[in-house]
């Protein structure tokens, strides 16, 4: 079907020009279905990768702060001391927990608002406390 539009008016060629545009197909919306969705989960794979390499940086700081305090005999006032009944008279054992919380940066915008929360990690060091001689 051919419409001459130079004998149209101005309204009516714009009107036409955006049917035909419209009935191109240039794939815009078929990319935009995939390519969205697919940001999506990659930055979604992206945060659970940070998340979980910043956890496993605290629990090796965590660990390191317990023994090092375990060995010194000294403990922060945020430490637990737990102290372990023996069988053994002269043994008292006792166990070093050290605690360390951090900050995940928020890679997706506004997931956290949804989810309520705040994202971080929470750690535990444990080791056990040396008799230190005096």
């Amino acid at each position: 079907m051919f419409i001459a539009t130079s004998l149209m008016p101005l309204r009516r060629r714009k009107f036409a020009g955006a049917i035909a545009l419209m009935r191109k197909d240039q794939g815009n919306v078929e990319s935009a279905m995939v390519l969205i969705p697919l940001l999506i989960l990659f930055l979604t794979g992206i945060q659970i990768i940070i998340a979980t390499n910043i956890r496993n940086g605290d629990l090796v700081l965590a660990q390191s702060q317990a023994s090092t305090r375990a060995i010194s005999g000294q403990s922060n006032p945020s430490d637990q001391v737990i102290e372990l009944d023996s069988p053994d008279p002269f043994t008292h054992i006792k166990v070093l927990v050290t605690y360390r919380r951090s900050m995940v940066p928020s890679i997706i915008p506004g997931l956290m608002e949804i989810l309520g929360g705040s994202p971080s990690t929470n750690v535990r060091g444990v080791a056990i406390m040396e008799d230190v001689n005096q």
